[in-house]
């Protein structure tokens, strides 16, 4: 595979030359084509691209600078893989097209997520791809058609895997009926040479016509030199076949030697196969659920108010800026914002919770979400792919089709694993042609046990009979699907409850994490001012009435303090304001029912020549020791009360950081705020470290000293100026609130900003890790202890690829069963 960098800094052939020369020195790489006019690297890499660290790192040192390729990142979807190997043998495919930077081929999703350097490449990938065999369709999530799509492809899926069952088990059961009247029963229907005949016909039929896409596939994964499970499957039931004509041949004297017949056994494996590929078709469909979930959510109608009118078009006709009405039990057919009404939001979709939200003018309306109760008028701001439904479904993807640490090894079994089984099927060939009657009394003494072992073939059918035990029963499917299957239910249900994965690797770390960092501001506190405390200070006026005037002054002003003050004084008939005027960083007077109103910090006071009595002054130093903001409302030259502001801690804080002690984490908070503040915070809910003065860029360096005291750091914050602590921590979890997903910024999205759902990430991690873990002990398992029960002649080759086909459909089922657990 080759990759092009721009290179700068050279001067001459000679520098080009250097550049070459510290290129091909690094390992992974062939060769360096290096042009000076050009300003271009061209790397020949031996096996798959090496990081771009190493190459920036081998130029760098020699004086020179790297422009890294841009990268273009794009979802295909891949059809016609039935194994690891299948989707082993497509990322080969895609890695060895030039100016593909990466490719991860997730069989559990049918997907293949490729980095390239040009869009201008897509045909080109896909004609690789498909003259290995295989179909590959770029995905889009703004075709309109997608659920239709969807649900079409995986029907059609389904009901080719359920015909091709269906036919192969109208020609083997009476195959099956017949062998087992004719040699258990005794009873010889007919004569021998008639029972082969029809034998051989029969399993030509099930393998040739039913099992042709067994044989097909076997044959093109060969062909890329990437061989599947189905190459497996395919000499095993081949050569069961050729057994029947050798005995046919045998039968009409055309062959001297006789040799046991498995043609009927070759229908059978090819049978249990097709059935075993039929059911777990099935459990993938419903285990990617999650995808039709989030599909189906979208409205297909919109009513829209035009030129006065009310008028119902197709969503896909629906545009920015359109103002559409949504009345009771209806879905909102786009993100946008209430122009007019009031109605209560079903957005369990968003965020999991079921009880519905009040919605008024300028509050945000999430698309797909229902309208309970009220009729609203919203103006469209998000279609298409922008819109929030599109991004979480694009996220769950990313997510479903990312790879994890754990599933390295299980990827490098898979990689080796058959032809390693064929090998081992060779050997116990050859083991039991040679020393057959060495291992025969290992037969003798399971027979009573097991009722299927053959004790009465000849050494060369015998040693048949356990090389094709051992071809069928290995099973590196399990091992394929061990990750992905449980990574998807995962994923899908976090989408499900406001928990939004976007890479697989965080579910891992998670399990490893020690320190919990909290950034403070909209994470552990709401983000807006709010008046803590109201102290009235006695005086003609009453505390009402001083609250309606502040109010009435401050109504005029935008600033979230002047915001907080309207707030707590509730709804109220302001007074007209005159004079009004706002000092930045002070706060604003006015004249309002003819009196003078000053409402602001101690700053403003002087400036208005306000004079503090003790009592005021005594007040304003215990709130400011508290860590509150302290804001004097004067009337007429006097203060006659003050407000005390704070960004108040949201309710789920104190019980979220309690539960995570528990659990045994450490806490931190870091935050820009003053140390009093910080520590008012954390005292209140329990943090355990605090750092505060921190500017946004200093937030990583304290990550990092925790990482380097050895400590594994989950950062939680809002995702926008904690993007750098979010970006080096070992797992970022960022906030997002309402229509706003922050998703490059952390590794896990918490969408409506709720700190319970912290603990509910990492109950969705632990289930759906301890799942993963337990998908590959049975995926190791099986094949650790079968293939010895094969390779020693215990196992039938019928049962064995009966057990092999129920490993597979155990994995899916088992990843399943994690919809059952409550997070």
């Amino acid at each position: 595979m080759k990759k092009t960098y721009t290179i700068t800094g050279m001067h001459c052939a000679g520098c080009a030359n250097s550049v070459k020369k510290v290129l091909e020195q690094v390992d992974g790489i062939s060769t360096a084509d290096v042009n000076f006019a050009a300003e271009k690297a061209t790397i020949q890499f031996s096996e798959q691209p090496i990081g771009d660290h190493a190459i920036v790192e081998a130029v760098q040192k020699a004086g020179f600078n790297v422009h890294l390729p841009e990268k273009k990142s794009i979802t295909f979807h891949v059809d016609g893989m039935h194994c690891t190997g299948c989707s082993s043998a497509v990322e080969k495919t895609l890695h060895s097209v030039d100016g593909v930077l990466s490719a991860n081929v997730n069989l559990a999703t049918e997907t293949a997520v490729v980095e390239l350097e040009s869009e201008q490449l897509v045909d080109e990938i896909i004609k690789s791809v498909e003259g290995s065999g295989y179909s590959l369709k770029k995905k889009s999530t703004n075709d309109p058609n997608r659920l239709e799509a969807k649900r079409k492809r995986d029907s059609e899926k389904l009901e080719s895997a359920r015909q091709k069952m269906v036919r192969s088990w109208i020609v083997t059961l009476p195959l099956m009926i017949w062998m087992f009247v004719d040699m258990v029963l005794g009873i010889h229907l007919t004569s021998h040479l008639v029972m082969e005949i029809v034998m051989t016909a029969g399993a030509t039929y099930v393998i040739m016509f039913p099992g042709y896409t067994t044989i097909l596939s076997a044959l093109r994964s060969t062909k890329v030199l990437s061989p599947n499970m189905d190459v497996l499957i395919a000499i095993g039931t081949v050569a069961s076949l050729i057994t029947g004509f050798v005995a046919l041949g045998f039968e009409l004297g055309l062959i001297e030697s006789q040799f046991y017949s498995f043609a009927g056994i070759a229908a059978m494996i090819m049978a249990f196969h097709l059935t075993g590929r039929y059911i777990e078709t099935k459990a993938r469909g419903s285990a990617s659920d999650a995808i039709t979930k989030l599909l189906t959510l979208e409205a297909k109608r919109a009513r829209i108010i035009k030129n006065g009118k009310e008028e119902e078009i197709d969503i896909n006709d629906l545009r920015v800026d359109d103002v559409t009405i949504i009345r009771p039990g209806e879905k909102v057919p786009a993100d946008g914002v209430v122009v007019d009404g009031k109605g209560s939001i079903d957005e369990a979709m968003v965020t999991g919770e079921s009880m519905p939200v009040v919605k008024e003018k300028g509050d945000m309306v999430v698309g797909g979400t229902i309208n309970t109760e009220g009729t609203i008028r919203v103006q469209v701001k998000e279609i298409g792919q922008n819109s929030f439904l599109n991004r979480i479904i694009a996220l769950v993807e990313e997510a479903q089709g990312s790879k994890i640490p754990i599933q390295d090894f299980a990827d490098r079994v898979t990689a080796v694993f058959v032809p390693v089984i064929l090998v081992l099927a060779s050997l116990t060939f050859l083991m039991w042609w040679f020393f057959g009657d060495i291992l025969q009394p290992v037969l003798l003494a399971a027979e009573p046990y097991l009722p299927w072992i053959i004790t009465d073939l000849n050494t060369l059918s015998q040693a048949f009979f356990a090389s094709l035990a051992v071809l069928v029963i290995a099973c590196p499917c399990a091992l394929g699907l061990a990750t992905p299957t449980a990574l998807m239910v995962g994923t899908g249900m976090g989408a499900e409850n406001g928990i939004l994965i976007r890479k697989g690797e965080a579910i891992q770390l998670l399990q490893e994490v020690t320190t919990f960092v909290f950034d403070k501001t909209g994470t552990l506190t709401k983000g807006e001012p709010e008046v803590i405390e109201w102290i009235h200070f006695d005086g003609a006026l009453e505390s009402e009435e001083i609250k309606r005037l502040a109010a009435s002054v401050e109504n005029l002003s935008e600033h979230p303090i002047s915001k907080a003050i309207t707030n707590f004084a509730g709804k109220t008939n302001y007074y007209d304001v005159t004079n009004f005027t706002s000092y930045t960083g002070m706060g604003v007077t006015g004249l309002a029912e003819g009196k003078a109103v000053s409402a602001g910090n101690l700053e403003l006071l002087q400036k208005r020549e306000v004079t503090l009595s003790e009592e005021v002054k005594r007040v304003a130093k215990n709130l400011s020791q508290k860590g509150y903001s302290t804001i004097y409302i004067a009337i007429d030259g006097e203060v006659h009360a003050i407000a005390a502001i704070a960004d108040n801690t949201k309710p789920q804080s104190e019980a979220m950081i309690k539960s995570l002690h528990k659990m045994g984490f450490k806490t931190v908070m870091l935050t820009g705020d003053q140390l009093s503040v910080a520590n008012q915070i954390a005292n209140e809910i329990g943090i355990q470290q605090v750092h505060a003065e921190v500017k946004p860029d200093e937030k990583a360096s304290i990550i990092k000293n925790l990482q380097e005291k050895g400590e594994v750091v989950a950062m939680v914050g809002d995702g926008v100026n904690d993007a750098p602590a979010l970006t080096v921590s070992d797992v970022g979890i960022a906030f997002g609130t309402g229509t706003d997903i922050a998703i490059e910024s952390g590794s896990i999205i918490l969408v409506d900003g709720n700190p319970d759902v912290i603990i509910r990430a990492l109950n969705l991690s632990k289930q759906t890790f301890k799942k993963i873990k337990q998908n590959l002990f049975w995926a190791f398992f099986y094949n650790v202890v079968m293939i010895p029960l094969a390779i020693i002649g215990w196992m039938h080759p019928v049962l064995a690829e009966i057990a092999m086909a129920f490993s597979s459909i155990n994995v899916v089922g088992n990843s399943k069963r994690l919809t059952n657990k409550s997070i």
